[in-house]
């Protein structure tokens, strides 16, 4: 009961903040964020602009290729990321750690085409078997900078079947493209985080990699330290941390914090 009227009273406070940061002066915040929490701000970016008067440019990238894009000069108010990508901007300055706020956490997930057998990997060594059984697999090419798809290439570099799985991978596009082949059946095996997979249809859930071949990713904002408007930074930031936000988050496949 009293944790519940914490989050009510948090969330308020929030909202109060958010509405005195609109009533100031309505600014533009540019938004540079991770293909893996789009769909979480594409639901919630509309509501922060009706609840603030603010508006929000929102530019979506792979956690690499929004950090190359800081590195090479694009100005933004809020980064929207991997903490390993908020860590590496903080690390050269353009970042401060005060200004880091944990989000949202995600796991990684292996699918099938709907109907399919699911395969058993509930363990490293069942992973690895089901993976050598596939005919194809599909997950990120880890060059495009994305959190999943470098931490799949080293799970089966882990596993040691990295020169096995060459042959018979197909790397897909950011975003739901890992999904959207295994539901066409051009891959029998897809690997990428839930979130990003649970709005397309006609794939199920296999499992999460299991054990300690998991890897948790927590996605971070960082308020620049080149913001052109910090109060408004730092009512998104805020809003982000409201319930109505968990609710959303968690809707989305992630889980808030």
């Amino acid at each position: 009961m009293k944790n519940s009227i914490r989050m009510v009273a948090a969330g308020i406070a929030a909202f109060a903040f958010i509405a005195q940061a609109g009533i100031a002066n309505a600014a533009e915040i540019k938004v540079l964020a991770a293909l893996g929490v789009k769909d979480v701000v594409d639901d919630l970016g509309p509501k922060f602009e009706r609840a603030s008067g603010h508006k929000l440019a929102i530019k979506f990238g792979t956690l690499g290729g929004v950090v190359k894009m800081v590195k090479g000069g694009e100005s933004a108010d809020v980064v929207l990321i991997p903490r390993q990508g908020i860590a590496e901007l903080v690390k050269d300055g353009k970042a401060t750690a005060g200004n880091v706020t944990d989000l949202a956490r995600s796991s990684v997930v292996v699918v099938v085409r709907k109907g399919a057998p699911k395969p058993d990997i509930s363990s490293p060594d069942a992973l690895k078997r089901a993976l050598l059984a596939a005919k194809s697999i599909t997950y990120g090419n880890p060059a495009d900078g994305g959190a999943s798809a470098i931490h799949f290439a080293k799970v089966l570099d882990r596993l040691g079947i990295a020169k096995e799985m060459k042959a018979k991978t197909i790397y897909a596009k950011a975003g739901r493209d890992t999904g959207d082949m295994v539901a066409g059946g051009k891959a029998e095996l897809g690997v990428n985080q839930l979130q990003v997979l649970m709005p397309v249809s006609g794939i199920d859930v296999a499992g999460p990699l299991p054990g300690d071949l998991q890897a948790t990713t927590v996605f971070s904002s960082a308020i620049m330290s080149g913001a052109k408007s910090a109060a408004a930074s730092k009512a998104l930031v805020s809003f982000l941390r409201t319930p109505e936000a968990a609710k959303v988050i968690k809707a989305k496949g992630m889980e808030p914090g």
